[in-house]
């Protein structure tokens, strides 16, 4: 499973994941949604530029992670997921 750099409780901050090793070349990221697994943290805002998609994520409980996944559709009609854990603690 990927993961992302530890997150404090209290920052807000955006994460991102890199499609363009999985798309063919000319496909493009049509939609992307970003949903929490397990835990408790919190998603804003998302978007989408070229192949890299960005969540705002904030909250979270010290001491615990958190699973965000990452669904895509792409232009040529094909759906991917990536699942991503997210370590909360004190920086």
């Amino acid at each position: 499973m990927l993961s992302w750099p530890y997150k404090d409780p209290d920052e807000d901050l955006d994460y991102q994941l890199d499609w363009t090793a999985w798309l063919s070349t000319g496909e493009t990221i049509t939609v992307s949604t970003f949903t929490v697994l397990t835990g408790d943290v919190a998603l804003g805002a998302n978007s989408v530029s070229g192949a890299i998609t960005t969540i705002w994520i904030s909250g979270g409980t010290l001491n615990t992670s958190s699973v965000v996944n990452n669904r895509i559709t792409t232009s040529a009609g094909r759906i991917a997921e990536r699942s991503v854990r997210l370590r909360i603690r004190e920086k």
